[in-house]
């Protein structure tokens, strides 16, 4: 039988020059057996939670949300890698290195992990997405262990658009633990921002999403609707004035 190596336990390349280790530029960004996102939820609801994305104790611009992106975790094994529906990473620059949008997420060259991880659930995903599934040797490990034990995610979501049932679970000591949840809202409070179902209408479509709300229970805008409110107010103070805006 063969034995399988920890996966905490990586080859030191601490004194590796960073410019000779792989980059995002070495790397496949997408993989043929993985082609295509399942179903438009899955394309509409990454969308809404980057919008909405918003933590306080960070600048805009060193925040990085991704979305089926691939996320590269081993350096060991560098051709290994999740792609989760959506994640949020805070203290890296919006950009990759300054001056490029990301083709994938290599945490080697980054140095952060996710700070939050979120997993739509589908029928095929559904065991592995909620560590129901078991490790195989000499194959990759599965996603909970990725996020669990190798990223150490702090925060890990799980959202099932079937049930509209919402599950958090927060990283304590070595291992995740489900949050009890007494409402469909979960307060993260590293970010000052939380997490919850809002049911509304996004991108034509009135449903339960998944969205982030501040510290007064709030839920954060996008900016196209913070661009909406404003013209609100505007047309709204031209009426004021006896200034008709439809006629401007």
């Amino acid at each position: 039988m063969t034995s399988t190596r920890p996966l905490t336990e990586h080859t030191d390349r601490s004194g590796f020059p960073r410019q000779l280790l792989p980059t995002m530029y070495d790397l496949p960004s997408e993989a043929l057996e993985e082609s295509g996102l399942p179903d438009e939820f899955h394309l509409l609801q990454p969308q809404l939670l980057s919008e909405t994305f918003i933590p306080v104790s960070y600048d805009r611009d060193r925040i990085f949300t991704g979305s089926d992106l691939n996320l590269y975790y081993d350096l060991d094994r560098p051709q290994w890698y999740k792609r989760p529906d959506w994640f949020g990473v805070v203290g890296v620059p919006r950009l990759y290195d300054e001056s490029d949008l990301r083709l994938s997420y290599v945490i080697w060259q980054e140095g952060v992990s996710p700070f939050v991880v979120v997993e739509l659930l589908s029928p095929g995903t559904e065991r592995e997405d909620l560590g129901k599934t078991q490790p195989q040797q000499d194959r990759p490990p599965t996603k909970w262990q990725v996020y669990e034990q190798v990223l150490q995610v702090p925060y890990y979501i799980a959202f099932d658009r079937y049930t509209d049932q919402l599950r958090a679970f927060r990283r304590s000591g070595e291992q995740f633990r489900e949050v009890a949840l007494s409402e469909a809202r979960f307060w993260l409070d590293e970010l000052g921002i939380g997490l919850g179902l809002w049911s509304g209408t996004y991108r034509q479509v009135n449903r339960l999403w998944l969205r982030w709300y501040d510290a007064d229970g709030n839920w954060i805008l996008s900016d196209l609707e913070r661009a909406q409110r404003r013209a609100e107010r505007l047309a709204a103070k031209l009426r004021e004035m006896g200034v008709d805006p439809d006629e401007i």
